[in-house]
């Protein structure tokens, strides 16, 4: 009986110092039905959370990823350029795919209890939108973060209360 008191205190103490390490992880509350995927932390430091949403077929309709990124203490995150150069990314590899593409103006928003910056870009392929993608970003003293999230255009659209639900649940 001791024994076993014993394990279960050290048990204990083990699962609180993990809950401990991760206090700092980002936490987001995907929807029902949505098939989450876990992605391993990086050697570097960065680490991502993904969640699909499927069709009846197991087709992706929507994708969402939150990726969190280390950042100097003593570097300066140009957010702007970075969301710029991200934005431009996204448009050469669609261009590449054969589509086009045009993203709106940057603009101020936030990302949960942080000044971000957002960009969403809308997907043609002869003339008719199959696509859309938004790219959120956001600096915090030592960390970055992106919530990027796209589409078929109807399941974008379909799914703006969804997308809502998660950006009003991350907790940073």
């Amino acid at each position: 009986m001791i024994r076993l008191r014993k394990m279960l205190f050290i048990l204990l103490g083990v699962l609180s110092l993990v809950g401990f390490a991760r206090a700092d992880a980002p936490v987001l509350t995907w929807p029902q039905g949505w098939q989450i995927e876990a992605l391993p932390d990086s050697a570097s430091g960065v680490s991502r959370q993904r969640a699909v949403k499927n069709d009846r077929n197991g087709s992706p309709l929507l994708v969402m990823e939150l990726t969190m990124s280390p950042v100097q203490s003593d570097h300066q995150v140009n957010l702007e350029g970075v969301l710029l150069e991200m934005r431009k990314s996204v448009q050469k590899d669609f261009f590449q795919g054969g589509y086009q593409s045009v993203c709106t103006r940057i603009h101020s928003t936030t990302l949960s209890r942080l000044s971000a910056l957002e960009t969403t870009c809308t997907v043609t392929q002869n003339g008719r939108h199959v696509l859309s993608q938004t790219l959120v970003a956001a600096v915090d003293a030592d960390k970055a973060y992106v919530l990027s999230y796209a589409g078929q255009a109807e399941a974008y659209k379909a799914s703006q209360e969804e997308i809502e639900v998660v950006r009003n649940s991350l907790k940073l």
